[in-house]
């Protein structure tokens, strides 16, 4: 039995059908808030507990009789940091140990080992997640991301009506990038071949790193339109998410979150074979923004 938590999010929903089509079938039990939000499809040929996976009681019944379990944590950004990761796995990380759960694999960030003044803010509350798990005993796998590709869609509406999109890194600055999709690819790898023990780190880097102004440019030429990209001041981002009411300490977890990402946060992996994930962003683009941008 797999369980699954945030089934109808980004990685979720593309992770079930990798694991709904595996040789041999594998038992899997989602937890949901809304089961109306499944396709019928998959509805159809999974275990639903409903409610949220911060809830004691949820994960108690979510975990009876799991060999194995996909951890996402939906950031709550009325929290702290530290109470949207941690906060929110402990129940879990109990019922993990009371069921006697196998295996784990989360979602989790690049920078452990990297060195960064001042803190990484939501990728230090990620990691601090991750060594809450990892403490219980279970076998564990962090999926340490590059940022997503599908953050791009954030920006959609700007990109479509202004050719802009905007973020707080130096336009030069190259970085690791990835597709939703073979981030779940590698989670049902993990989750489907169980025989890995302890504890580790899985990094998914994408095929290259990209600045902000090579997304311009081939955003540009898969688009057939003029994208440029503006630099946000940190000052200002913090002031804009405040502005959209998120809590304050969150906030500046976002800030402090970016600031480290263009000091290097992400360049401490080296990206080898086994680090590599197949899907360009020109082919994201193609498959992705461009239907988005024009809908």
């Amino acid at each position: 039995m797999i369980v699954i938590t945030a089934p109808t999010g980004n990685i979720g929903r593309r992770l079930l059908p990798l694991l709904l089509d595996s040789t041999p079938a594998e038992a899997l039990r989602v937890i949901v808030r809304d089961p109306a939000r499944l396709p019928d499809a998959v509805r159809e040929r999974v275990e639903v507990v409903t409610g949220s996976h911060g809830d004691p009681e949820v994960v108690d019944r979510a975990f009876e009789g799991a060999d194995a379990v996909f951890w996402l944590v939906p950031p709550d950004a009325s929290m702290t940091p530290d109470d949207a990761y941690c906060g929110f796995t402990r129940p879990a990380a109990k019922s993990l140990v009371a069921h006697g759960v196998g295996h784990v694999v989360g979602v989790s960030a690049l920078g452990r080992g990297t060195p960064v003044a001042g803190g990484a803010g939501l990728v230090t509350a990620s990691l601090a997640m991750d060594d809450l798990i990892a403490d219980t005993g279970v076998a564990y796998r962090a999926l340490a991301n590059a940022s997503f590709f599908e953050n791009l869609l954030e920006e959609v509406d700007s990109i479509r009506e202004r050719g802009v999109f905007t973020d707080a890194a130096d336009a030069a600055r190259k970085a690791p990038l990835v597709a939703v999709a073979d981030i779940a690819a590698v989670a049902a790898g993990l989750l489907l071949e169980r025989s890995w023990t302890g504890t580790d780190s899985v990094p998914v880097l994408g095929p290259q790193d990209l600045s902000p102004d090579d997304l311009a440019r081939i955003m540009t030429e898969q688009l057939g339109r003029p994208v440029r990209y503006e630099r946000q001041p940190l000052d200002e981002l913090y002031a804009t998410l405040v502005g959209y009411r998120l809590d304050e300490a969150f906030a500046q977890g976002v800030v402090d979150m970016k600031r480290a990402k263009n000091e290097g946060l992400d360049a401490g992996v080296t990206r080898t074979p086994h680090t590599t994930s197949p899907t360009t962003f020109e082919q994201w683009c193609a498959q992705t923004l461009k239907p988005a941008t024009l809908s």
